[in-house]
């Protein structure tokens, strides 16, 4: 059996990225980088619509009728979320930057930290929009 078909009949056929166990290390660090990126997409909309309800009578009933009720919740849900979890996380890591936190017991305790907190929070807001 040849280098090249030896290779082959040890790598994986089928990778299926859903079965693959990553470390909650990485898990914090890819939702603060999905949270850095809804906070910048919310940014934008978030100012014109404050921007537009200040105008004025009319303004606050237009954006009050863009805002649906359920899709206004569901958008402060993840919003809320976003900041959460990329204010706790970009704590994380400026603590880290400083070797506070560097070893590996401590970094995944505070990425577990991080991470449970966030979702925490997300159920404070529920409650609170409820």
């Amino acid at each position: 059996m040849n280098e090249l078909t030896r290779r082959r009949a040890v790598r994986p056929r089928f990778l299926n990225l859903l079965r693959l166990r990553y470390p909650v290390g990485a898990v914090c660090s890819f939702a603060h980088r999905v949270s850095g990126v809804l906070l910048a997409l919310f940014a934008p909309a978030l100012v014109w619509l404050l921007r537009r309800s200040l105008e004025g009578p009319s303004g606050y009933e237009a954006v009050a009728r863009v805002m649906h009720p359920f899709l206004a919740k569901a958008a402060a849900l993840v919003f809320v979320w976003a900041l959460a979890h990329h204010v706790l996380a970009g704590v994380r890591h400026l603590l880290k930057d400083i070797d506070r936190g560097s070893s590996l017991a401590v970094a995944r305790r505070s990425a577990w930290t991080v991470n449970v907190l966030g979702v925490l929070i997300l159920l404070l807001a529920l409650g609170a929009l409820a």
